[in-house]
């Protein structure tokens, strides 16, 4: 819009000239900024997905050290219930069966002996597992692996079993 100020004006014939260059470029194609915002975008999107992934090993380990947690704190309530010494003792690493056993637990108590996955192999750091019927116990902490993949569920003898943030294994 053009006012009475000195320099303000435009010749008519400049402002029809963009117009039609304007007009003119439209067809052409997209300009460098363009391909690299939807680089950028793609790139992005590449990322997220990526971070999205996970290992299938890792994802079978944490769900059996979350199940082997909820078991163990099942003997534990059972064991201080009922005032009986409780274990948890896994198959030794040579046997072609993978699976663990609870000790002292009574004849009708029906919890799984068998991982969901037959390459889940744990070790109890320190020797045994021991539930009960104490309320105090010793600190206890239990190694699982599946592959490479490594896993702890620990307790310090006061809370319940607790799966931290998984372990990448050394080569």
């Amino acid at each position: 819009m053009p006012t009475s100020a000195p320099g303000n004006s435009r010749p008519a014939g400049l402002l029809a000239h963009r117009r039609r260059e304007v007009l003119r470029h439209d067809g052409r194609g997209f300009t460098l900024i363009e391909l690299m915002v939807v680089m950028a975008v793609i790139a992005i999107g590449v990322a997220v997905v990526t971070l999205a992934l996970r290992d299938p090993a890792a994802t079978r380990l944490e769900r059996e050290a979350q199940r082997l947690a909820a078991l163990l704190e099942i003997a534990r309530a059972e064991s201080r219930a009922t005032g009986v010494p409780a274990l948890w003792i896994p198959s030794p690493a040579g046997e072609p069966a993978a699976s663990f056993r609870f000790v002292g637990l009574r004849a009708g108590s029906r919890l799984p002996e068998t991982w969901l996955d037959d390459g889940v192999r744990a070790e109890v750091a320190g020797g045994r597992v021991v539930l009960g019927p104490d309320a105090i116990l010793p600190p206890q902490r239990i190694v699982l692996a599946l592959g490479e993949q490594r896993m702890e569920i620990a307790s310090d003898g006061l809370g319940a079993f607790s799966t931290p943030v998984p372990q990448e294994s050394a080569p």
